[in-house]
């Protein structure tokens, strides 16, 4: 999963709170930004094959239970079910929280 890191240390203007004493901890945090951050693409396709795993899950558990393996129970299909369906949910939520927002930013004028 993905999660923005954000340079907090970089923004912060140095005040008198940064004087070099020894005893006393610095007050500023420390830098988290990693440089080798995912894009926008590379989030979004990261979801969608996911996404695909999840949905084709249940089908691949219900063909082990009908061949009849010992390891898939029948509440383990139902489980995936539930989760896949969830997935679903989910990606449309996010679909349309992404055309609203790209439908935000072409209302910009400029």
């Amino acid at each position: 999963m993905f999660y923005p890191q954000y340079d907090l240390a970089g923004r912060i203007q140095h005040t008198k709170l940064d004087m070099n004493f020894d005893t006393l901890p610095s007050a500023r945090m420390n830098r988290i930004e990693d440089n080798k951050s995912p894009d926008f693409k590379q989030v979004m396709s990261g979801l969608v094959e996911n996404l695909n795993t999840e949905l084709n899950a249940p089908d691949n558990l219900l063909k082990d239970v009908m061949q009849g393996s010992k390891n898939v129970d029948i509440h383990d299909v139902m489980t995936a079910m539930a989760k896949s369906e969830i997935s679903i949910n989910v990606a449309t939520q996010i679909t349309g929280k992404v055309i609203q927002a790209y439908d935000k930013i072409m209302q910009i004028q400029v």
